[in-house]
């Protein structure tokens, strides 16, 4: 359907209020490899329309699969009828912040389309992965590849007068592999992403693979991680998945607002060393959370939370900018017909100047963490633990017995007040970040940091 043919039918219906629509047309493809044989091979489309109404201080949504003038006027006349209901018994004051109101045709496919790409080059990087992963001392004894890509298209417009068309392609790739020596098993993971097929294709398969096997094999061999207070260097990978939970979600504005982060009211205070600026930025040409409009319409832009310890920005949609009178900063996302929430996008610590091998010598004695298993956090207490794929000792300044079993835990503030180095470095790694039962595509990362911390 052209909205823009029915645009101004739409703004014709006189409602006073504010409202917009969201049209989506997602095609996803799947491939899963599992030792060596293909286990799916599948594709999906997902389409449908979502509304929203604002009447005052109340809300009214709607959505649904069919794509038609009336179902979508029908939805928007039922969402205002709700929203006035829900303004009655509304007990805060609702403020939308004013935006630049754009019209614009964004495409972000890639180099390589990967509806271009036939299932059997696919299947063929794939195989490549899982043959790359197999060892002859039979040492790995499980393989697994997940490809999947998407191609969406969607449609944002607004009583404003906003009018923004999206393409965009993503695809991502991950490899894993298990080791195992009688009851000891271990296993290693990697993973790349980005916009179109390229990334598969131009990834160094072969190397990627290689050393996901090397990995699990060395942590066959690895001791355990000693326990207690260290010096410790964190990976790009580990710094920038610490900084996405414990940071970015900290700073995420709906969070301030439920009383449930360590970062309310701290707008101006000292949270971190001099060494630690962390910025949210969907801008970043080819990172996997790139987007140049957000899903309520609003450019995204580059957003500085804490700048050298400082904390100056939280994250915000329209609705919490307008309430914490903040400026917006392009962080209202939504996956699917859901309605967006307060988001990242692509969150890292600010690359420093320290060399990596420099700052190992200068640590002389400590730990290197590598890579992320995950963790947990409590952004209210501000409390986190986090664990690490693999570690090394440092001894004398270089990289010596490999670890297994590490994890790092403490206080969010405590940990970046003990940063004293970040290295020149900048990676980020690829994911999707959950919130609130939705998933959006991100990235994190930055430089290595070096602080003092935990390992548990």
């Amino acid at each position: 359907m052209d909205l823009e043919y029915y645009l101004e039918k739409l703004e014709s219906l006189s409602l006073d209020a504010y409202w917009d629509i969201r049209i989506i047309n997602i095609r996803s493809n799947n491939i899963i490899l599992k030792d060596g044989s293909i286990e799916e091979i599948s594709s999906g489309t997902t389409t449908g329309v979502a509304v929203r109404v604002l009447y005052k201080n109340g809300w009214g949504y709607g959505n649904s699969h069919r794509i038609n003038f009336e179902e979508i006027k029908t939805l928007l006349e039922r969402a205002y009828r709700m929203a006035k209901l829900s303004n009655e018994n509304s007990k805060k004051t609702v403020i939308l912040k004013d935006v630049k109101i754009y019209r614009d045709h964004v495409k972000s496919i890639g180099k390589i389309n990967p509806k271009d790409v036939d299932v059997e080059e696919k299947k063929g990087y794939i195989i490549e992965a899982h043959k790359n992963m197999l060892d002859k001392e039979g040492m790995i004894v499980s393989t697994s590849v997940l490809y999947s890509d998407i191609l969406g298209n969607s449609l944002f417009v607004s009583s404003e007068g906003a009018l923004i068309r999206n393409e965009v392609s993503r695809v991502l790739m991950g490899i894993t592999a298990v080791a195992r020596d009688n009851s000891n098993i271990q296993y290693a993971s990697e993973r790349i992403g980005g916009y179109g097929f390229e990334v598969v294709k131009e990834g160094n398969i072969e190397e990627l693979s290689k050393n996901t096997k090397e990995r699990a094999i060395r942590l066959l061999r690895a001791k355990p991680c000693p326990k207690g207070e260290f010096k410790a260097v964190l990976d790009p990978e580990l710094a920038g998945v610490f900084i996405h939970e414990a940071v970015g979600h900290a700073s995420e504005a709906d969070l301030v607002l439920q009383n449930d982060s360590v970062f309310k009211d701290k707008i101006g205070e000292r949270v971190g060393s001099d060494y630690v600026t962390v910025i949210d930025n969907p801008l970043i040409e080819n990172a996997f959370g790139y987007y140049k409009y957000d899903s309520e319409g609003v450019k995204g832009r580059e957003t500085v939370i804490i700048e050298e310890g400082i904390l100056k920005s939280y994250l915000h949609t329209r609705e919490t900018a307008g309430r914490l009178d903040m400026e917006v900063t392009g962080n209202g996302r939504a996956e699917g017909l859901n309605k967006p929430l307060v988001r990242m996008s692509n969150t890292y610590i600010k690359p420093g100047d320290w060399d990596f091998q420099e700052l190992i010598e200068d640590t002389k004695n400590g730990i290197f963490l590598r890579g992320s298993r995950g963790g947990q956090v409590d952004t209210g207490k501000g409390l986190f633990q986090f664990n690490a794929v693999e570690a090394f000792l440092i001894e004398n300044g270089e990289l010596t017995t490999p670890l297994r079993d590490a994890g790092l835990s403490g206080e969010i503030t405590e940990i970046l007040h003990n940063v004293d180095g970040v290295t020149k470095e900048f990676k980020l790694s690829v994911g999707y970040c959950g919130k609130n039962g939705q998933s959006v595509p991100v990235g994190d990362g930055g430089g290595s940091i070096r602080t003092k911390t935990i390992i548990s």
